[in-house]
């Protein structure tokens, strides 16, 4: 019998329009170096992992008459290169012509009949590099069942790895015959659970056609939510296309800082982003008059001892957070962040940023993805979503190319017109900034603003150093 999609998951798969494509994004940078990483190279790749996401070569179709969740199925016409596209940039392909394709790509959806994501390797860039965009749709990322395709494509070493091919063929898709009495017999062996299912399918078919319950539950929800959260121009509902802004900053500056005004690398990183949303709303002549605040939910990883350590998907939670936004001074915003923070990892259950390193297979991809389905259910109220991975602190590589560079490029959800994501790798610290092109036109000013309060705070670390422990003599 055919795995069921599971209610959270066909909720996910309804509420998603032309204006919120629901899938996440990963933009990597490579080095071929001597490796001869192509496009040829990277469809091998990709056949030989994809068998760690048999969920990769499945699809979904739809059970007559609704009358149960629709079920994932084996493509029967399955074609890797229709999923691994090529494309180049014109020269001299900069970080802004990847930038301005990256947005045009995350602007579409994925196509439902077939599996949904798309892998893009972009040749031209700058000094013979090469560029692979992965894209999923949400709904493919649990972290229990399966991870992010990204996760199983990166290794530790250049090194070649010799797997034991797989001769894959897709299982016989069920008949529609089949599908309806599967849908039967499980009725009849859990009567309560099919009642539940057939709630949420009759749900679901009303929100995909419009229905005029949904329309007035929409419009409650958004009158809502504009009462709960203070107002900003990062609260409006998108439009279909989209700007990307891309950051790359040094991972050492924020340890500077760390060591000097206390607190976590996490905190810091926090703190520029609200050095960066006031500055970038002064020049939009905003008021960010003492006391203001951004509402912002970060989804964090926790521990569940109820759970495996590799698994994922229960222990990524929403924790909401105070930008001090109309503070001036950038070391108090620091301390106020990480103030807010310190009561968060002090009920114990916060989980250290070595320890989610420390996760077998670990690769940023999936929690950014699990932290994008996270912001879904628990957004109501908050005016944006930040989702920051500490990654790994060495070189990765795929199909033997080393990845110099990594952003997330996180999705829009309703409600929202901006949206942030953090990747520390490798001594960097990585910012993908994804928003309506209409909404924010001015969004790339947000990026440089990102630079400059992380220099604000690089700066008052710089005037301060810190001070030797009373009793002891200071050493040179």
């Amino acid at each position: 019998m055919s795995e069921r999609l599971r209610s959270a998951d066909l909720a996910l798969l309804t509420a998603e329009t032309a204006s919120t494509p629901m899938h996440n994004a990963t933009l990597e940078i490579f080095d071929p170096g001597e490796s001869g990483f192509g496009y040829d190279a990277l469809i091998a790749h990709i056949e030989d992992r994809i068998t760690f996401v048999p969920r990769y070569r499945q699809a979904i179709r739809n059970v007559p008459g609704r009358i149960a969740n629709p079920v994932w199925v084996d493509d029967p016409d399955f074609d890797l290169g229709y999923h691994v596209r090529r494309s180049a940039l014109p020269r001299p392909g900069t970080l802004d012509q990847l930038r301005e394709l990256t947005a045009r790509i995350m602007s579409r959806r994925l196509d439902p009949s077939r599996p949904l994501w798309e892998v893009y390797f972009v040749e031209g860039l700058e000094g013979g590099r090469v560029a692979v965009l992965s894209k999923s749709h949400q709904i493919l990322v649990d972290g229990i069942g399966t991870v992010d395709l990204g996760q199983v494509l990166l290794d530790v070493d250049p090194g070649p790895r010799h797997l034991v091919p797989e001769d894959w063929r897709p299982a016989a898709e069920p008949s529609s015959t089949a599908l309806v009495l599967d849908a039967l017999a499980e009725t009849a062996k859990d009567p309560l659970t099919a009642l539940t299912t057939a709630r949420g399918t009759v749900g679901a078919a009303g929100r995909a056609a419009g229905s005029v319950l949904n329309r007035v539950g929409s419009i409650a929800g958004a009158l809502s939510n504009r009462r709960t959260a203070p107002d900003s121009p990062f609260n409006v509902d998108p439009n279909e296309q989209r700007r990307v802004v891309l950051v790359r900053t040094a991972l050492k500056d924020y340890r500077r800082v760390r060591r000097v005004h206390g607190g976590t690398v996490n905190d810091v990183i926090l703190a520029t982003l609200t050095g960066a949303i006031r500055a970038w709303l002064m020049t939009r002549a905003e008021s960010v008059g003492s006391g203001r605040r951004i509402k912002a939910l970060v989804p964090m990883s926790v521990i569940d001892e109820d759970l495996e350590p590799t698994s994922l998907g229960s222990q990524v939670v929403g924790h909401r957070l105070d930008l001090p936004i109309g503070e001036a001074s950038p070391v108090i915003r620091l301390h106020q962040v990480s103030y807010a923070f310190k009561a968060h990892s002090e009920t114990g259950r916060a989980l250290a940023a070595d320890r989610i390193a420390g996760v077998a297979g670990f690769a940023p991809t999936t929690f950014h993805a699990l932290g994008s389905r996270v912001a879904v259910d628990e957004s109501a109220g908050v005016n944006l979503v930040v989702t920051n991975v500490p990654g790994p602190q060495f070189p990765m590589f795929m199909a033997g190319a080393e990845m110099i560079e990594t952003y997330p490029v996180p999705p829009l959800q309703k409600g929202f017109s901006l949206a942030i994501g953090v990747t520390s790798y490798d001594g960097g610290v990585y910012y993908g900034i994804t928003a309506d092109r209409d909404i924010l036109p001015d969004v790339d000013v947000l990026g440089q603003c990102v630079k400059e309060a992380l220099d604000e705070l690089v700066d008052s670390a710089s005037d301060t150093r810190p001070r030797a422990p009373r009793g002891r003599k200071k050493t040179t």
